[in-house]
């Protein structure tokens, strides 16, 4: 393979568990001078010719362990070596490499071999060691399997073992994996299928945990990474970000290559470890299953990530980690501006370019309602400006805006209001059947329908009554407001003279008449005589008269008196 710079398969690289003890066997009686002693007896060149392979063979090993892959090892050097680390734990329970055949022991619980070992013995509850494998970034589908040995005299569990998969230097979370009863037989087989790929890069890290009185061993060897699927342990596919608005329900799906099982527990693990249970899973078909895992909690504004954990009968798989991204719908910071104002339109900015929440921004709409009122409507918005039109004059209005963003529940609250009033409009027409109801000397008693807002089309309006006459070939003309609504008197006038009047409709924006009412006043008592019109004339038998009319006839006047 290195003649023609190709790439041995990992398996290749190594050798397997058994070959590597029985070679080590070999070695430790080749060295061992009792071993040495007891085969004096066999021929000399034939003990030769069966040692030369051997020692070939162990060469030949040595040799290919330096072309593992990264994260491997054997635990034949010193675990530094392979880019292994050991992390203290408390009152220095950790992580040891134990080698048998270098360093027999006389436990007969210690398993075979040369591996890395955690002694339980002798430990409160909960005390915790860890074993970290180096960095690994990987950039093809691959596949992590390890011998594990749980062990004691009396037969039960020395604790648990725990496996731990940091994304991105990331927090260490739940455990993906892990085994606590029983004590296994001898040397037990488990697969990691992790689905995290360049440039992500990841660390796998095996925790051993004691209980109180229960003595015995953890150990871990033979860890291998492998360019291969995992044979047992399903591989998920992409897990792919999702994006919700806050309230709105988020839903992962899970998709794996293998066949689903009932026994297998299936779970949504969240970076900070939190797991979430699944909810459905189906199967796709042969060789496919996914599940749905719901996220219960979507209330608040933010990012987090999940990842789907799947625990087999052969081991553990997980995914990569996906964004779960909840947004807040947009409001706008500041209220609409007001351009123009009619009677019956309002002309305005939306203002939506200053947010509070999350964009993109795909639909803009305007919310009015009269401040009166308990209706509103709806008008999307598609330019920069917006002209609300058929309102009603003289009435004032609450305008918001509203924005939304894209996915079901996009829509955020209404922002500030804009609150104003259109301008009055034109009275519809004048005052209508207004009649002169009762007619005196001096004054005149006037009716008319009662207005309403319908013809007055302003809330602010007055009423006036326009009328002149003539009196004693004097022209009089005169303009008078009307405080009530329907009736009016029309006082100091003069008896006995033609009135022509008008009542006129009136607002800030305009004035309506009514048609215009002639009608004269009634006769009054006449004013007195001139004094000095009245002349005399005496004769013998009478006296003649005379004088002038006087000066407010007040009517015709047929009678005079002496």
């Amino acid at each position: 393979c290195e003649a023609r710079s190709c790439q041995c398969p990992r398996e290749a690289s190594r050798g397997s568990r058994e070959q590597r003890t029985l070679s080590a066997r070999a070695l430790t009686d080749a060295r061992n001078p009792q071993a040495r002693a007891r085969a004096a007896s066999m021929d000399q060149r034939k003990h030769r010719r069966a040692l030369t392979p051997l020692l070939l063979l162990l060469h030949a090993l040595d040799f290919t362990s330096g072309q593992f892959f990264p994260g491997s090892c054997s635990f034949e050097e010193h675990y530094s070596k392979c880019g292994y680390s050991v992390a203290l734990g408390t009152n220095g329970f950790a992580w040891e490499q134990v080698n048998t055949w270098e360093r027999p022991t006389m436990d007969a619980a210690v398993p075979t071999g040369s591996f890395m070992m955690v002694n339980a013995s002798g430990r409160a509850s909960g005390q915790k060691a860890h074993l970290l494998l180096p960095t690994l970034k990987e950039n093809d589908t691959h596949c992590i399997d390890f011998h594990y040995s749980l062990s004691s005299r009396d037969g039960r569990s020395p604790g648990s073992l725990n496996v731990y998969i940091k994304v991105d230097g990331g927090p260490q979370g739940n455990p993906i994996w892990n085994a606590s009863a029983p004590v296994t037989e001898g040397w037990a087989k488990a697969e990691l299928a992790i689905s995290t790929f360049w440039p992500n890069s990841y660390q796998v890290i095996f925790e051993a945990v004691s209980v109180q009185g229960h003595p015995g061993f953890i150990s871990v060897d033979e860890i291998h990474v492998l360019a291969h699927p995992c044979r047992k342990t399903p591989h998920f596919l992409r897990l792919q970000n999702v994006e919700v608005n806050v309230g709105q329900n988020a839903t992962f799906q899970c998709i794996a290559g293998g066949k689903w099982s009932q026994e297998d527990k299936l779970w949504l693990q969240q970076w900070n470890g939190k797991d979430t249970s699944l909810m459905v899973t189906r199967s796709v078909n042969q060789r496919r299953f996914s599940a749905i895992v719901r996220v219960a909690d979507t209330s608040q504004r933010g990012t987090s990530r999940y990842r789907c954990v799947i625990r087999s009968d052969g081991g553990s798989g997980v995914s990569n980690y996906a964004e779960l991204s909840v947004k807040a719908p947009p409001t706008p910071i500041a209220p609409p501006e007001l351009l123009a104002v009619g009677a019956t339109y309002l002309w305005i900015k939306p203002n939506a370019n200053s947010i509070i929440g999350d964009g993109p921004i795909i639909l803009k709409e305007v919310e009015y309602r009269t401040t009166t009122g308990n209706w509103a409507e709806t008008h999307i918005v598609d330019a920069p400006t917006y002209k609300l039109w058929h309102l009603d004059p003289d009435v004032e209005y609450e305008i918001k805006v509203l924005l939304t963003r894209p996915g079901e529940g996009g829509t955020g609250p209404p922002g500030p209001p804009l609150i104003t009033r259109t301008k009055c409009a034109d009275p519809v027409n004048g005052p209508q059947n207004v009649k002169v109801v009762d007619v005196r000397a001096r004054q005149l008693r006037l009716e008319w329908d009662l207005f309403t807002y319908a013809v007055t089309r302003c809330h602010s309006f007055n009423l006036t009554v326009q009328y002149q006459y003539v009196f004693n070939q004097q022209e009089f003309a005169a303009e008078e407001l009307i405080p009530t609504s329907s009736h009016y008197i029309l006082r100091g006038l003069r008896p006995f003279v033609t009135v022509r009047l008008r009542l006129v409709l009136a607002n800030p924006e305009g004035s309506k008449e009514s048609e215009e009412i002639v009608k004269q006043t009634e006769e009054d008592v006449p004013g007195p005589v001139p004094m000095e019109s009245i002349q005399t004339g005496p004769y013998e038998e009478k006296i003649f008269m005379q004088w002038k009319a006087p000066n407010e006839t007040n009517g015709i006047i047929t009678l005079y008196e002496v």
